[in-house]
């Protein structure tokens, strides 16, 4: 298993981040580089959001950073362990989708017009 102290950052915004956070977090990613080995990093951002309504205080955005384009996902929801876990689980839908389409990709049959007679080769 790779060591992933290095690859995850991990900020708040509006709120002190606790070692128990930090923790509890690095665990639920470590699913993510479980899933796909060519993760370069992964940016968490828990953020409190004070408002009258008292609905979505709490936002987790996350970016993988892979090969190609970026993952961006944010959840909200009126509990921060919450957010966390619905972050989690959009992440690990998009790279689940991200790895389908491209196994889909590579069995398309591409057609080659050449405007040339090929001829075959006979075996020895």
């Amino acid at each position: 298993m790779k060591d992933i102290s290095n690859e995850m950052i991990i900020s708040g915004h509006n709120l002190d981040l606790t070692d128990s956070l930090k923790t509890m977090v690095r665990e639920k990613m470590q699913k993510l580089f479980e899933h796909e080995t060519r993760i370069q990093r992964l940016r968490i951002e828990v953020e409190y959001n004070p408002n009258s309504t008292k609905q979505d205080e709490f936002c987790a955005k996350g970016q993988i950073e892979i090969k190609g384009r970026p993952l961006v996902a944010h959840a909200d929801s009126d509990d921060m362990y919450k957010s966390i876990d619905l972050l989690e689980h959009k992440l690990d839908r998009m790279l689940r989708r991200r790895s389908r389409l491209r196994v889909a990709k590579r069995k398309i049959v591409h057609s080659v017009d050449l405007p040339a007679y090929i001829p075959k080769v006979a075996a020895p």
